[in-house]
Parts: structure tokens; sequence; C-alpha cells
């Protein structure tokens, strides 16, 4: 786990005012339900790729989950993460802070998105935001990353969170252990809550920069190398999440082997 803390600043606008004065508040939440998606783009056995990990919070209709503290998601062994050419630049979490912009563009290792509900009176307002994931310096060994979140309507919110990728014991190769602050939202309100997060690890998206007898030339990192081989019954995947309330549910799911026969393949998180 990071040992930064993260750091958020958020600025309610006219909308909140407004609706405040309609409607009373309300601390009202529900029991969550948690899911988990994992996929490879391209996805070729011994070739890189770029890993997409999809969580996805549910509560009852009228209701918002408990807000979101830490999610921690397992994956597969025999990922070629030393040798991907990603975050070959470090960016600084003062840096950061500001946005992701300020970090060297071969810091970036992945991009996302959240979408977020919080409740003014009765009436749930989404919030969606754009997730830029830059390399930290090391820490205790281990590759540190900065998690910066922007979503600009109905609530003007900057989030900086730390994040790492540590060990895992079998059937599991390692873990991304993500940190997620407490959004306020209004007083007497329930904090803001996450429905879905959405990251890659990988470089679909990104662009490197290289300096060669004095020129720039702009490429894309190579990736996350897959195994030449996929383990029986596919490749597996596992999150743990913590909210405010106390619990902590998991959830699971495998990418299926590839069809040898080129058939596209389907599969489906299970809690």
């Amino acid at each position: 786990m990071s040992s930064a803390g993260p750091s958020v600043r958020v600025t309610l606008g006219a909308l909140a005012t407004v609706l405040l004065c309609l409607y009373p508040a309300t601390t009202a939440l529900a029991t969550q339900s948690v899911a988990l998606g994992a996929s490879f783009t391209p996805y070729r056995l011994g070739a890189p790729t770029t890993i997409g990990i999809n969580l996805q919070i549910g509560a009852p209709a009228g209701q918002i989950p408990s807000a979101l503290t830490e999610v921690e998601v397992r994956y597969p062994q025999n990922l070629g993460f030393a040798l991907s050419g990603l975050g070959l630049a470090v960016c600084s979490p003062t840096v950061a802070a500001a946005g992701t912009n300020g970090c060297p563009a071969d810091s970036i290792m992945g991009r996302g998105n959240a979408s977020a509900e919080l409740r003014f009176g009765p009436q749930l307002v989404s919030e969606n935001a754009s997730i830029s994931i830059a390399r930290a310096p090391d820490e205790e060994g281990h590759i540190a990353l900065l998690l910066y979140a922007f979503g600009p309507s109905p609530v003007n919110t900057q989030i900086l969170s730390p994040a790492q990728l540590l060990p895992a014991g079998p059937p599991f190769g390692g873990r991304l252990n993500m940190e997620l602050p407490i959004i306020p939202s209004v007083p007497g309100a329930a904090d803001v809550a996450i429905v879905s997060l959405r990251v890659t690890l990988g470089p679909q998206g990104l662009t490197y920069y290289e300096q060669t007898e004095g020129n720039t030339l702009a490429y894309t990192p190579k990736g996350i190398l897959l195994p030449t081989t996929c383990p029986r019954g596919g490749f597996p995947f596992a999150a743990t999440f913590s909210f405010l309330d106390g619990s902590h549910p998991a959830a699971k799911t495998t990418v299926p082997c590839p069809d040898p026969r080129g058939r596209p393949h389907r599969h489906r998180g299970r809690h």
C-alpha cells in the first residue's frame, strides 16, 4: 500500500446551492454490489498488450453506494511489466497534483475514466471524470503510480490518488492497489459515490518521445507482454473493494484463452 495519502479538491457550483434550497439533504446509503471485468487489447499470446480493468459498483434503485476508499485488483502470473517499455520517466507528486499535463509524456502508463453519483435532495446527479496514470518514484522496490482524475461538471473535482504494483500469491502474479479519497458533497448529504472505474495499463492511446541525433521522434511504447501459453481455464483476475461503511466485497473474472480458430470469445465478471 502506498504511504502517500490521496488528495482531493472539490468545488460545488451553483447547482448545489439551487437544489439544496429546493430539497432537504439525505444521508441514506445502500448495500452495494460489485463486479469486475478485464480484457487484453490486442489479445495474442506472446505479444504485447494493454490490460483493461473495469470495476462496477451498484446499489438499489434510488440509492447510492457507500464511498469507495480502496480497491485492489489481482492480475495473472507471467505478465511482462518489466519489459513493457512503459514508465520510462517519473512524475513527482507535486507536479502531478496540478494535472498530469505537467508530467513527462514518457511517465504516462495508462488512461481511464470514472463515474460517480451524488445526491442533492431527492435527486441523484452523475459526475464523470477522465483519468491519467503516471509513474511515480518507486516505493520500497515496487512500482508506484499516481492516478489523476479530473471531472468538470456538475462538481469540479480534481483528485490525485496513489497506487502501487505489488506482489501476490498464486494463481496471481501481482496486484494493483489503488487508494481513493473521500469526496465530500454538501453538508448533510452522503459523500460522492464511485459507481464505475475503468482503467488501462499499456500503450493504447499513448505517445512517447525519443531524442535521436538531435531530432525528437514520437513512438508508441511496446506494451505488457503476454505469456506464450494460456493457463488452464484462462487468465484469472480478482478484486477486493473497501468502502467507507466498513464492507469489503470481492469480485472475480477470467479472460478465456484465445480460440485457436480465431473466433471471438466472451466473458463475464462474477461476484
